[in-house]
């Protein structure tokens, strides 16, 4: 069953879920720092890139890990008016870059919103409150405002399904994939019965050596920890990829209060 919720002030208490926090987990910090060094190892991989602020990715976690057991459509929104860092952007840039490739390419995100949740299917498709009169025949079922488009897969890997790449047809600019492997896990056990290229915030989530050495099942509980959510979830791996719907990757750099890369300093100085 799906539901659909309306604005985000009917669905999510910004006070608690860290909207309005200054202050990003210094646990997080640490992981985006490790994946921008592997966006810069990587860069000319990629055709474009993204930076996302750290301070709105933290907010995407937090509510990924409050709407369980359901995905998330998260809205993303850019601003004009403001360019994403020159200097980072010529530090990453591909050999193989794409200019105009997407909607928004170069400009700064500055917001975000939960737009529905549901199940794989149904977590695509736009409530009515959300989409654009204007331009809806034009534009399917994502006939909404926003220029990204990211939804979640709970205790799963952030790899695009069917129903994902059939979404991201419709899109202006980048969809995003977050992938999150938490515990406790409820009614959804780790699945990764998926193949395809994976991008992980830190280290990938690792049995303790002593559930090895007994030989005993894996509980939730021997797992590596990177952090604890709010939500009082124990996050054991954090994955995030973009795309543009022509199949093409993009890069994405998480970066702090002053457009900066986490882990600027350390990438620059290597």
């Amino acid at each position: 069953m799906n539901l659909i919720i309306g604005k985000t002030g009917s669905f999510i208490n910004n006070d608690n879920l860290g909207a309005i926090d200054k202050m990003v987990e210094a646990w997080l910090e640490g992981i985006m720092a490790t994946y921008n060094q592997e966006s810069y190892d990587a860069r000319d991989s990629y055709a474009a890139q993204l930076h996302m602020p750290g301070k709105i990715f933290q907010d995407l976690v937090w509510w990924a890990l409050k709407s369980l057991p359901d995905e998330i459509l998260v809205g993303i929104d850019i601003d004009f008016n403001q360019r994403q860092n020159p200097e980072v952007d010529d530090f990453f840039a591909s050999k193989q870059q794409v200019e105009g490739l997407f909607q928004g390419q170069g400009f700064l995100i500055n917001e975000a919103h939960i737009v529905n949740r549901g199940n794989s299917y149904s977590v695509h498709h736009l409530p009515e409150d959300w989409t654009d009169d204007i331009f809806a025949p034009s534009r399917g079922a994502r006939a909404g405002r926003f220029t990204h488009w990211l939804h979640t897969h709970p205790n799963a890997p952030a790899i695009p399904s069917g129903a994902d790449a059939d979404a991201a047809q419709e899109t202006p600019g980048v969809d995003l994939i977050l992938g999150l492997r938490f515990s406790p896990s409820g009614p959804l056990p780790w699945f990764d019965d998926v193949e395809g290229k994976r991008r992980i915030l830190g280290k990938e989530a690792t049995i303790n050596s002593k559930s090895n050495l007994d030989g005993n099942f894996t509980r939730r509980d021997d797992l590596s920890v990177v952090g604890i959510a709010p939500s009082g979830h124990l996050i054991h791996e954090v994955q995030l990829i973009a795309f543009h719907k022509t199949g093409l990757g993009v890069n994405v750099i998480f970066t702090d209060e002053d457009n900066f890369p986490y882990g600027w300093d350390s990438i620059i100085t290597q």
